[in-house]
């Protein structure tokens, strides 16, 4: 439990209701705060501190400690909240789901310094643990064939490794993966790589990958296209059991 939180809380006389209500957010919210890992969103983690009459960092000393890059912060809280996440990938494994050896292939291949890949793909994994809570969000990962025949790396171990840890994640409760079979005709996630965060307050936010930075759509005019281009990805995916099947030869590929 985060102790810290919890004292303040009790101290300035607030409740997670009472709390929700000043900062317009759901008390579910407010009270998995309370919580080891869960860190309110960077647009209201100052203004929670305020109300508490407390120093953001003595409340939530993990976010001094963060290593993933300043500008993907905001995007890692939204997925700490999340109720459901719908990803589409068109290139890699998504990071949720990605090994450590994978997190670093892809990271190596940039203009990163080899003690920021290292970082990097450290703060990647340990994003992994909101997949194995109780109230963890339900995974809905939609990934084109060529992420899993692609190499990345130098050795074919990695991918089959990797395909395994996926196999892995596939055949749980919190995760639910399609492929995009490689013979679909085009489709709208040739556009490119996005996610949608349905959050516990009934509202949604978008992360749309772009090559130097992502773009973080938190307006419902902006979230249209992203939604109906979903939809038509969703389409053209293969049913779940088939989508194992399809990732289970295509893991026994690399062996």
């Amino acid at each position: 439990m985060n102790h810290a939180f919890v004292a303040a809380l009790a101290e300035a006389g607030h409740t997670a209701e009472s709390l929700a209500g000043r900062i317009g957010v759901h008390p579910k919210t407010v009270a998995r705060w309370a919580n080891p890992g869960h860190i309110p969103q960077s647009r209201h983690r100052s203004t929670v501190a305020e109300l508490l009459a407390r120093d953001s960092d003595a409340l939530w000393p993990d976010v001094v400690r963060r290593r993933e890059p300043v500008w993907f912060r905001r995007w890692v809280d939204i997925e700490r909240e999340a109720v459901t996440l719908r990803s589409f990938e068109l290139a890699w494994v998504p990071g949720l789901l990605q090994t450590e050896a994978y997190a670093r292939a892809t990271l190596a291949g940039g203009v990163l310094r080899p003690d920021a890949v290292v970082e990097f793909a450290e703060a990647r994994i340990a994003r992994q643990a909101i997949l194995t809570r109780d109230s963890g969000p339900l995974l809905i990962a939609v990934l084109d064939e060529a992420v899993l025949r692609r190499r990345v790396g130098d050795d074919r171990a990695l991918m089959a490794a990797q395909l395994t840890r996926l196999l892995g994640h596939a055949e749980t409760d919190s995760v639910q993966l399609h492929i995009v079979p490689v013979d679909a005709p085009s489709y709208p996630g040739l556009d490119g790589p996005f996610t949608i965060a349905d959050m516990p307050d009934g509202s949604r936010v978008g992360h749309v990958d772009g090559p130097a930075q992502a773009q973080i759509l938190d307006q419902a005019s902006e979230l249209v296209n992203l939604e109906r281009r979903w939809e038509r990805i969703r389409g053209e995916a293969l049913p779940r059991g088939r989508s194992l099947d399809l990732l289970r030869e295509a893991a026994a590929s690399w062996t």
